[in-house]
């Protein structure tokens, strides 16, 4: 008999190389990180990779992975919010107004702010869910009124300086257990062994629920060589704090918010909506979804992180600014869609949002340090986020959608 003989091993293989190919999308968004750290760890003499830059480059691009989340699930929908850069302004000049000119206690202005943020997200939600008016149309209206407000408030003059406890939201660590006395901070050491083991065991829990319906698809060793990448990423990243100041308050906000963000996507009725719309909205509609009710609740969900990475961005400058703000939404949404998420809505993770703006920031982070003119800076920033995108139109007519 001729010809050749498909063994086990090789039915294996193709299953395997089929699998990759599946997850090119988030494999090839994990390759160009590691690729872009190499290269500028590499170009900048170890710069990159020092514990002082990453706890900076942490810090710095808070506020930027703050509004990716809520910008992810806006696009997830079929949306855009052009107007977030401008809610920052004002939320800025808002806390700067409360707490220095009426005297306002910065925690209760730091509520009444992200209440501010949710009455904005309504007010622009409200448009586009119930009078149909396109995204782009409200809140690039809503980019003009924040700014001018912004200058109203504060009448074309800077804020500051702000209390130290405010300032701790944007630039403050968590506190050093170690007293300054030890190699490495252990609060940091503890937090991220918490956190590891938490993933690993919340990751097994998963696949043994979806094993035991039958829908785990997912090969065990990628699902082993997923967890221990992931692992040791964070234990890298944990160590590189310890050696400097520990962990940035930032960063908890953020963790906390990617956690929480990306089980609600996953795993709530509201995320499984969001996505529908996002996918299909006449058979959405068609299916039962509300969908005034979650475009207007996502919305006012904008608002309050938007509302949030104006705190943030405020306390770590200490300073409200007429041009604080600018161009944070075009940071956003390139954060996006260079972590994955289509264009036309239906596709996209809060974590390729969280990689989107790691890799903006990084890039941003080494040219600035290689010296990089800020002119060659915006063109190299334009052609990763056009590759990016065209990137996923090669994906969709691979996969012949």
């Amino acid at each position: 008999m001729s010809g050749t003989s498909i063994t086990p091993k090789t039915t294996s293989f193709r299953g395997a190389v089929d699998f990759l190919t599946g997850q090119l999308r988030q494999i090839g968004l994990f390759i160009a990180l590691i690729v872009i750290v190499i290269f500028f760890q590499i170009t900048t003499g170890g710069i990159t990779l020092a514990p002082i830059n990453v706890s900076n480059l942490i810090i710095q691009n808070s506020y930027i992975l703050i509004l990716a989340i809520g910008m992810v699930m806006v696009i997830i929908a079929g949306h855009i919010d052009l107007s977030v850069g401008s809610v920052v302004a004002f939320i800025g000049a808002a806390a700067g107004v409360l707490i220095t000119k009426m005297g306002v206690p910065w925690p209760i202005a730091v509520v009444l702010c992200l209440v501010l943020g949710a009455l904005i997200g309504a007010w622009q939600g409200f448009w586009v869910a119930y009078f149909k008016i396109p995204a782009f149309i409200v809140t690039l209206a809503g980019m003009l009124t924040f700014r001018g407000l912004t200058q109203i408030t504060l009448q074309n003059t800077a804020i500051s300086p702000f209390p130290d406890g405010f300032r701790a939201i944007g630039a403050g660590f968590l506190p050093d257990l170690g007293g300054g006395q030890t190699v490495v901070e252990p609060l940091t050491i503890i937090l991220a062994i918490l956190v590891i083991l938490s993933m690993i065991g919340f990751g097994i829990r998963g696949r043994m629920t979806r094993s035991r319906f039958a829908v785990e698809d997912e090969p065990l060793w990628w699902f082993v060589v997923k967890l221990a990448f992931t692992s040791l990423l964070i234990a890298l990243v944990a160590y590189l704090l310890a050696s400097y100041n520990g962990t940035p308050i930032a960063l908890v906000i953020l963790g906390v918010l990617t956690v929480v963000y990306s089980a609600i996507m996953a795993r709530s009725v509201w995320g499984r909506h969001i996505y529908a719309i996002g996918g299909n909205p006449l058979a959405a509609s068609l299916s039962g979804v509300k969908t005034p009710r979650v475009t207007f609740t996502l919305f006012i969900n904008m608002g309050v992180l938007s509302a949030l990475a104006g705190l943030v961005f405020t306390s770590q400058l200490n300073l409200a600014s007429p041009r604080n703000g600018d161009g944070f939404e075009l940071d956003a949404i390139a954060a996006v869609f260079i972590g994955g998420a289509a264009v036309t809505g239906g596709i996209g993770k809060i974590t390729g949002a969280i990689i989107g703006g790691l890799i903006i920031g990084i890039l941003n982070n080494g040219m600035s340090i290689l010296g990089v003119g800020t002119e060659y800076q915006a063109l190299i920033k334009g052609l990763v986020l056009l590759a990016a995108v065209a990137f996923d139109v090669f994906n969709k007519r691979r996969s012949g959608r």
